[in-house]
């Protein structure tokens, strides 16, 4: 590049200030008037590039130095790409396949250079056109599994997980957002909510019902204090890209040591958020895109389940639940890791139950109901996920397998609570 000092990149100046990496012309030619420079930034917080040529193409990320969707009255530091980029080389190592390659990074301009994704789509955005994604629970339960497990006292050496923890510690900014924007500020009148008009009474309900925020407090204690594992810690279905048969997950920048609960948990809101949603995105085949999504769900915890158990038995080489306890005297540690499992199972509930909140009252919505115009039509689709956000807060030790969850869903989407 041509200096170290950081400035925002733009159309025009991208390829003058990256003509010089290597990394970067190995993927789409030395000969700049050959490249075709696109910004394709519609998310929350940076500006990316999609670098392309007749030779190749690339995703150059670059973090800016505040919330773009709210504006500069928001600071947010650079180093937040920092973290991306040591939490996608991990990704990489831990759940091979799953997330882009990284080929450059740079911390002074806060940029990565990276796969360019083709031609995979979002997954929110194949959610709302009613498209199925073969083999999309094996990956997600997967991805979840390894990255929990591998990036634990579980599996990793003591003096590298406790590194590791000391190295995350420092992204405080960008789980600082979580911290308000997820477990407190859908509770109260923050000053940045928003909601559907209409949904006043759902609200007043979640407000004053102390049983319930007193359980959203019980998580976010255990989010900030339960340092189980290198978490993603945004992911979503806009954190995902697709084929119509292959899966690769994106954007780890808010990456964070918490339970390993926590990712499951955001995930699984965000398809039942797509689940409720789907009566003003579509009318044929409802209920059988509406029971795919389902089985996304139950099929992804199944995938985890199984891909934990495989690396419970087999990669079982940390500190935590040693074979000196069990196999190496002759026992099972089978009813230890069916406590671990259900430990995870009933927290991933919890944090599934606050995300459905968050997305429609805090900031930053989802999609999934913000493409629904008619806000009378929104809000009562809205009004049944925030309900069942509370019923899984409040009652995520009573729902012990994924048919009760999945008959709480159904139940849900019959009740009309407006």
């Amino acid at each position: 590049m041509i200096d170290d000092k950081y400035e925002p990149l733009t159309i025009q100046s991208l390829p003058q200030r990256l003509k010089t990496i290597s990394e970067l012309t190995a993927l789409v030619g030395t000969d700049t008037n050959s490249w075709k420079v696109e910004e394709v930034g519609d998310g929350n917080l940076n500006l990316v590039f999609i670098v392309k040529s007749p030779a190749g193409s690339a995703i150059v990320k670059q973090a800016l130095p505040y919330v773009r969707l709210v504006g500069d009255s928001w600071p947010l530091p650079l180093y937040r790409a920092y973290f991306e980029y040591h939490a996608l080389t991990r990704q990489a190592s831990r759940a091979k396949g799953t997330v882009p390659k990284i080929y450059y990074f740079n911390n002074d301009q806060a940029m990565i250079i990276m796969e360019y994704l083709a031609p995979h789509k979002i997954l929110r955005e194949k959610l709302i056109l009613g498209e199925k994604v073969e083999n999309l629970t094996d990956t997600l339960g997967e991805f979840c599994a390894n990255t929990a497990f591998r990036g634990s006292d579980l599996s990793l050496d003591t003096a590298e997980v406790k590194s590791d923890r000391a190295l995350f510690s420092g992204n405080v900014a960008i789980p600082a957002i979580t911290e308000g924007l997820v477990f407190c500020d859908p509770y109260f009148d923050a000053e940045m909510n928003s909601h559907t008009p209409g949904l006043e009474p759902v609200i007043k309900i979640l407000r004053n019902d102390i049983d319930m925020k007193s359980r959203v407090q019980h998580f976010f204690r255990l989010y900030s204090a339960q340092q189980d594992t290198m978490c993603h810690g945004d992911l979503h279905s806009g954190s995902i890209m697709c084929t119509s048969s292959e899966s690769k997950v994106i954007d780890p920048e808010f990456v964070t040591y918490a339970p390993f609960g926590f990712d499951l948990g955001m995930l699984f809101a965000n398809f039942f958020m797509a689940f409720f949603s789907q009566p003003e995105h579509r009318t044929k085949d409802l209920e059988t895109y509406q029971s795919w999504i389902l089985g996304v769900v139950s099929g992804t915890w199944s995938s985890f389940e199984k891909e934990f158990t495989k690396l419970w038995n087999t990669e079982r080489t940390g500190m935590l639940y040693p074979k000196t306890m069990f196999e190496n005297q002759g026992h099972s540690s089978g009813k230890a890791l069916q406590h671990l499992l259900n430990d995870i199972w009933r927290n991933s509930l919890g944090f599934c139950g606050i995300e459905m909140h968050r997305r429609c009252l805090s900031l930053a919505h989802n999609a999934d109901f913000e493409r629904i115009e008619d806000a009378k039509r929104r809000a009562p689709l809205e009004a049944r996920n925030l309900m069942m956000g509370r019923e899984l807060i409040l009652n995520s030790e009573k729902i012990t397998n994924t048919a009760s969850l999945l008959k709480l869903a159904h139940k849900f989407n019959r009740e009309n609570f407006l």
